[in-house]
């Protein structure tokens, strides 16, 4: 099918009344967030801050700073609200992250009683630099109990909604510092044996745990316990680096079939579905199988969240049996709106129409 024909079935599928009924469990992670949108290069960045250093300190003013609540598990679940699926976050943070939890989701469109106050909450500063007429950015972690979290802090209760999910994912294995391969392997093990879901792995960057990451291949993802894996391409760089070594000879190659080549790589070596975004295109690979999808080209006007918005529209998109082209422009569009949404909200039925229209046949070139 065309992207064209996509863009049509899609705009069909989002104008229907109702979607079909999607119950997720989304965890670990709730992260208290400060975005800092620099509006510089990091070269740029240095020397003003060896100005301020050398000066024996002093302000810098005029950086724009939102304080937002994120995590992996939470901004999914935030984009999953909106398109009317039944969230439960078994995440874990402090009675002060549990306070704004429960007022930004005042609504009732979550569950926030599978929460847990467990210590210290997570904390991250996001620093976004311009980089090549791109955000990238930086995230500075303070892990809080996240760091701590582990499969024994799971009640009956929690394992009782695991187990009637219709999917099960988990997030930041990284920030779950001291037991996030037991926790994704204890959970998924528990999907597979007692539930009827899928489950659904987003490592996050490993690179932080990257002395871990040997283990989580050989105990979780070379397994049949993950049904979908979603990578962006400097996650799937790096599992592909581990299983083929020879990999890292070719980062000269084109940066787009340098991120496909790895992608192959974990496709052929994992069970799982392997879903990659990028910021110029998506794809899914499975075996020998793959489709490929250019993103939306719009303004880009923040640097973090749109891997978790890219999650909730293709669980979504998976759940209402969309083919694997439309699921993954769905997807694009739910990122590239968020992406591009001055006020940083994720759309409802209604918005990702209305984009679809607007951005009809305007996307990145990656080739």
């Amino acid at each position: 099918m065309s992207l064209i024909g996509c863009e049509k079935e899609l705009l069909t599928f989002l104008e229907q009344p109702n979607f079909q009924e999607c119950n997720v469990v989304v965890m670990p992670d709730l992260f208290l967030d400060r975005l800092v949108d620099l509006q510089l290069d990091v070269n740029t960045f240095y020397d003003v801050i060896k100005k301020v250093v050398s000066r024996n300190g002093g302000s810098i003013d005029g950086i724009v700073q939102t304080d937002i609540l994120g995590g992996n598990a939470i901004n999914t679940a935030s984009a999953l609200t909106c398109l009317d699926a039944i969230v439960i976050p078994i995440v874990c943070t402090s009675n002060y992250g549990l306070s704004q939890i429960r007022y930004r989701f005042r609504n009732g469109s979550i569950d926030t009683s599978y929460i847990k106050c467990l210590g210290k909450e997570s904390v991250t500063t996001a620093l976004e630099f311009k980089n090549n007429n791109e955000k990238t950015n930086v995230m500075i972690r303070d892990l809080g109990a996240l760091a701590e979290f582990s499969p024994s802090q799971l009640s009956s209760r929690d394992y009782d909604a695991i187990e009637q999910a219709d999917y099960t994912c988990v997030f930041n294995w990284a920030g779950t510092l001291n037991s996030g391969t037991k926790l994704a392997d204890e959970v998924f093990s528990r999907v597979k044996l007692c539930g009827h879901g899928k489950t659904y792995y987003d490592t996050a960057d490993p690179n932080p745990n990257i002395q871990g990451v040997a283990e989580l291949i050989r105990n979780v993802l070379k397994t049949s316990k993950v049904d979908f894996l979603s990578v962006n391409e400097n996650e799937a760089i790096t599992y592909a680096c581990q299983l083929d070594p020879a990999l890292k000879d070719k980062r000269n190659c084109f940066k787009s079939e340098f991120v496909l080549d790895a992608a192959r790589i974990l496709a052929k070596n994992f069970s799982a579905r392997i879903d990659l975004h990028t910021t110029t295109f998506s794809g899914s690979f499975k075996g020998n199988y793959e489709v490929v999808v250019p993103a939306f080209k719009v303004n880009v006007l923040r640097a973090t969240g749109a891997g978790d918005a890219w999650n909730a529209g293709n669980i979504v998109a998976q759940h209402n049996g969309l083919s694997d082209k439309c699921r993954l422009l769905l997807a694009n569009a739910l990122a590239a709106f968020y992406l591009s949404s001055p006020t940083g909200i994720h759309p409802d039925k209604t918005d990702l129409s209305n984009f679809m229209r607007t951005y009809s046949g305007s996307y990145a070139k990656f080739f």
